[in-house]
């Protein structure tokens, strides 16, 4: 990766990150982006697909909330014929998620840029909203009265006030920053509101700078290697305590039945799973479809039966299916109406599969996922001596 600082001017860092995006748009090197849009209303951000410089007014790379997992949109992209060159903006957990799904087949980068971002952590969608109602300006980054999330970029350091909103996900994530991508937008170890770090990929170096008209020249990112260190270093504390706390309440079967015992089966967690991409699911079929003679008969041995049923099954099947590629979005800890701290519990099952098979999930496109291969010798017990 060769990189270069982008100087912003007059404190406005989304403009400067606009007109970067702009660029690539107006010099050709892409036919369009996906990219985070704010709202009307200024209260969130969804993903839009703009084809006209114009329309960049409102988007912004940086933006705290993630509505969608967008790794999940370029899979619907690519279920045709993406013929156009698509740069797309991607959180670290984004694009860690789009290299797992490249290997599963689901997506093909021939025609997408990858764009990776830093990420101090989000908000959920109706946290966000509810802070912008608060008085946070629509046309900035977040503010809160104690003070600016993006500020952490600096040095590694976020206010209590701001992590305690943060999603837990985020709290505990160790990938603060992009691997990989085409383009990286870097904002740590920079003062956010003077300078952006922009380190492109050997892969499209030469058409970047002739296209482009920019110079990489190297920049210095000793300050920021050092701060995103600090970063990750407090995030694997909070991790170890978030983990060891599910750990004591999920001892025992019973214990996780206790702790996923208001789960409804309702099926969010694995609607907005990246890593959930199969067209057609075992409990989407008429295999889990209730049948009033089985609940009563149910019902019947054991003196009464939850309904709906086999929720834990539900979950442990999913753990199986994708817990060594599951990249800890948080996604499903969002879109579940109950607060189940699913996340977390798949990301303390996903860590010691990942552990077990020494593979990181989106690290290297070319890294096989355990689930795709069989090796003869693996997980063998040791013999005795």
């Amino acid at each position: 990766m060769k990189n270069t600082i982008l100087k912003v001017k007059n404190k406005d860092s989304l403009g400067c990150l606009r007109d970067f995006l702009g660029r690539l748009l107006e010099s050709g090197f892409v036919d369009a982006l996906l990219v985070p849009k704010m709202l009307s209303e200024g209260d969130g951000y969804v993903q839009a697909l703009v084809k006209d410089k114009a329309m960049l007014e409102g988007v912004n790379p940086a933006a705290p909330t993630m509505a969608v997992q967008t790794a999940r949109i370029l899979t619907e992209l690519n279920r045709g014929n993406l013929d156009k060159r698509v740069g797309v903006v991607l959180k670290p957990c984004e694009l860690r998620a789009t290299v797992e799904l490249v290997k599963f087949l689901q997506i093909n980068l021939d025609n997408v840029v990858t764009i990776g971002v830093d990420c101090p952590g989000t908000y959920r969608v109706f946290d966000y909203a509810q802070m912008q109602g608060q008085g946070a300006s629509p046309g900035k980054f977040l503010k809160k009265p104690d003070g600016d999330l993006f500020s952490c970029f600096k040095d590694g350091e976020i206010k209590t006030g701001e992590a305690s909103g943060l999603r837990e996900s985020c709290r505990i994530c160790e990938y603060p920053v992009p691997v990989n991508a085409d383009i990286g937008l870097g904002f740590f170890g920079f003062d956010f509101y003077e300078e952006i770090n922009v380190a492109v990929s050997a892969k499209i170096e030469n058409e970047f700078t002739e296209k482009l008209s920019m110079h990489l020249d190297g920049g210095s990112t000793e300050n920021r290697d050092k701060v995103i260190r600090k970063v990750i270093d407090i995030r694997k504390e909070e991790r170890g305590r978030v983990f060891a706390d599910l750990k004591g309440k999920t001892g025992s079967l019973d214990d996780l039945m206790q702790v996923l015992s208001t789960c409804i089966r309702c099926h969010n967690c694995m609607n907005v799973c990246p890593i959930c991409y199969c067209r057609e699911c075992v409990f989407e079929s008429s295999v889990f479809e209730p049948r009033a003679s089985q609940a009563i008969n149910l019902a019947a041995r054991k003196g009464a039966t939850r309904m709906p049923g086999d929720t834990l099954i539900f979950h442990l099947t999913r753990m199986s299916h994708m817990g060594t590629s599951c990249v800890s979005c948080g996604m499903c800890d969002s879109a579940c109406p109950n607060q189940l701290p699913v996340s977390s519990l798949f990301g303390l099952v996903g860590k010691g599969l990942q552990d077990m098979f020494e593979y990181v999930p989106g690290r290297d496109v070319t890294e096989e996922p355990p689930v795709s291969v069989f090796k003869e010798d693996e997980l063998h017990a040791e013999a005795e001596n």
